[in-house]
């Protein structure tokens, strides 16, 4: 049965689920309140200058606000300096430095972690702004620091034509139909192709949850790698029957619907097919953020059971998995996992989101190798309360 939720403005899961998400926006005054003060725009100019983090630096000019500049990562203090008035910050997966903005992901168990992007944070002195545009993927906009105004406007698609010579895809025209100021834990949801706008009224921070779907390109792609490293398929087909000679230039409407079944045939495979689009979605977006944790052995995790520490999924990292057959099969950062029977309903739930307490339940010795493996390749971490 649905209930509704205070983090949805009232309304059930299921509700938003048929009624808005990729249809239409909706906005929820103080859907997540206990954003709040958790980030401070200091800490996000900082997070920018550090090695592995994804950032891009926007400005407008003072004297042609329509002429813009983008500076991509790396990004040093030099980059700073001389600012216009008008400029904005946007750091790509900020969850990944942060275990409590990586938690507030629970707040979205209605949507497969699969479709997760990650959580990008905008920083903006009054004024700034990214200009209008729209994207091809999902977000909710939740205000996190100061007030941000949002418009929204037209639905748009591939065909959109952008202001030219900029180095940001720029809608040189908006209809705007929605115009609100976001206090903080305020969150607007913008669905797919909708055009919008956000400016900032003063100093503020934006945090981005986005939700991204593969595109056909690179599945195909991907199931070409896959077909590419099988020996099997390396061998030469038997050629078509031949009841008669043909022009030699022509390809025959026979021939070709010969060699299509042979393709469609081993597309239509479907546990290959599964485990190739399984291993794409679990492929972790940005994989220089994965850190590269102390060795464990097996052994070392008997000294640690039940004195406190907890095990959850690594923010960095991505772990899904496909029932069939009655089998459980585990796809981590791009690749397919071999573990025990004992481990997988306690896998599961942590792939569901779940935080479990490392106690008796892990102290077989099958369990700890498998356990240690994970912790070694950073696809699960430890932690204890004290680092919450």
């Amino acid at each position: 049965m649905s209930h509704t939720l205070d983090f949805l403005g009232g309304i059930s899961a299921e509700q938003f689920l048929a009624e808005y998400w990729q249809k239409k926006p909706l906005l929820i005054r103080a859907a997540m309140p206990e954003i709040d003060g958790l980030l401070h725009p200091d800490d996000i100019q900082a997070l920018a200058l550090e090695e592995h983090v994804t950032a891009r630096l926007i400005k407008q000019k003072d004297k042609d606000p329509n002429q813009w500049s983008v500076k991509s990562s790396p990004l040093s203090k030099s980059d700073f300096q001389k600012m216009p008035q008008k400029w904005t910050l946007l750091v790509q997966a900020v969850d990944q430095y942060s275990l409590d903005l990586s938690a507030l992901w629970k707040k979205f168990p209605f949507i497969p972690q699969w479709r997760r992007d990650d959580v990008m944070v905008s920083y903006a002195p009054k004024g700034g702004s990214v200009g209008q545009h729209f994207d091809f993927y999902d977000v909710f906009l939740v205000q996190a620091y100061g007030q941000r105004r949002w418009q929204l406007g037209q639905m748009c698609d591939e065909n959109t034509e952008f202001v030219p010579k900029q180095p940001l895809k720029l809608l040189p025209e908006m209809q705007v139909t929605f115009d609100e100021v976001l206090n903080p834990g305020d969150m607007l949801y913008v669905p797919p192709g909708l055009a919008h706008h956000g400016v900032a009224e003063n100093e503020c921070l934006t945090c981005s949850f986005g939700f991204r779907m593969p595109d056909v390109a690179s599945m195909m792609d991907r199931l070409s790698d896959h077909y590419a490293d099988t020996a099997s398929l390396k061998t030469p087909l038997q050629d078509v029957l031949r009841l008669q000679s043909n022009p030699v230039g022509k390809i025959t409407a026979t021939e070709l619907e010969y060699l299509k079944n042979i393709l469609i045939q081993q597309i239509q495979q479907t546990d290959c097919l599964d485990a190739v689009i399984a291993t794409l979605m679990s492929e972790a977006k940005y994989p220089d953020n994965i850190p590269e944790p102390d060795e464990l052995a097996a052994d070392d995790l008997l000294e640690v059971i039940d004195v406190g520490y907890q095990l959850m999924l690594e923010p960095a990292s991505r772990l899904l998995y496909i029932e069939s057959q009655g089998q459980t099969q585990f796809f981590a950062n791009g690749e397919a996992l071999n573990v025990s029977e004992e481990l997988t309903d306690l896998l599961i739930q942590i792939a569901d989101g779940e935080i479990l307490l490392l106690d008796t339940r892990f102290q077989a010795e099958e369990i700890r190798e498998d356990l240690a493996q994970l912790l070694n390749d950073a696809i699960l971490m430890l932690y204890t309360a004290e680092e919450e």
